[in-house]
């Protein structure tokens, strides 16, 4: 098949997945003599249009892997949004070191349903949103070796082919997917209001600079008191991770209690990237 352009389609908060996705979509397209072109839609800004795509188009869509699934909400703007129209795509989930669990199979079926044809496929290990010390310093030289074996084998794939394949490519998970991964305590309850945790901000660090407002990717930070958080929080950790001060962080105690159990269980492995063909 003849592909003209190459995307780089991608949401990420603090770079792990744009890392991902756009090295393996520009090197894809100097495999396949394509044009490269990428889309971000991390900020509010960037899913404000419907994307559309079509045959001679190859589409890497990028997306972090939140509670093992695609995050909820971004979930219905790459539902309702983007669109391939006979497009070839690989879905790419980075994930913190614990698992991609039902994130990869998700995103490919939703791209299928949308009229895409994933010819591959891949989950990589990055810094985990809620931790410095998940995944730390990942994806690195190993995961991209592995990205760039990727590009290799699905470029030779794309240029056998003659046809749309029958069907999407094989990935690891449930389908269907199963519920949203839900935090829980000692005893096995919930975590109470988990979902409302929110990052505070240090009055003595702050130099209310508004970085963290305009990085916010769900546009919920009050840009003339960054202090106020009156939208909703998933907790990808930008504000925190870039703010320049230091002055963002967690306090919520559940959130607190989560995240160090992830660090205690998951933090002396080395999780797997892993690449479907």
């Amino acid at each position: 098949m003849v592909i003209k352009t190459v995307w780089a389609v991608y949401f990420s908060g603090t770079g792990t997945t744009e890392k991902v996705a756009t090295y393996l979509a520009e090197n894809l397209a100097r495999r396949l003599g394509a044009e490269y072109k990428a889309h971000n839609y991390t900020q509010p800004a960037g899913r404000e249009a419907p994307l559309s795509f079509g045959p001679e188009d190859l589409v890497v869509l990028g997306t972090p892997v939140y509670a093992g699934r695609v995050p909820n909400l971004l979930l219905p703007f790459i539902q309702e949004n983007i669109h391939g129209e006979g497009a070839l795509a690989v879905p790419v989930v980075l994930y913190g070191n614990r698992n991609f669990d039902d994130g990869l199979m998700e995103l490919r079926n939703v791209l299928g349903d949308n009229g895409f044809t994933s010819v591959a496929a891949a989950a990589v290990v990055g810094e985990h949103s809620f931790s410095t010390l998940l995944g730390a310093g990942r994806p690195d030289g190993e995961d991209m070796a592995l990205v760039d074996q990727l590009a290799q084998r699905t470029a030779d794939k794309v240029k056998e082919l003659t046809a749309l394949p029958a069907q999407g490519v094989a990935v690891e998970g449930c389908d269907p997917v199963r519920p949203y991964y839900t935090p829980r305590d000692r005893n096995g309850e919930p975590i109470k209001d988990f979902l409302k945790a929110k990052p505070v901000t240090d009055p003595g660090k702050c130099v209310k600079c508004g970085l963290c407002a305009r990085l916010c990717p769900m546009g919920s930070i009050d840009g003339e008191d960054v202090s106020n958080i009156p939208g909703k929080c998933i907790k990808c950790c930008a504000c925190v991770k870039k703010c320049p001060m230091g002055a963002k962080s967690f306090t919520h105690e559940g959130y607190l209690y989560h995240q160090h159990e992830l660090e205690e269980q998951y933090a002396g492995r080395r999780a797997e990237s892993k690449i479907f063909l």
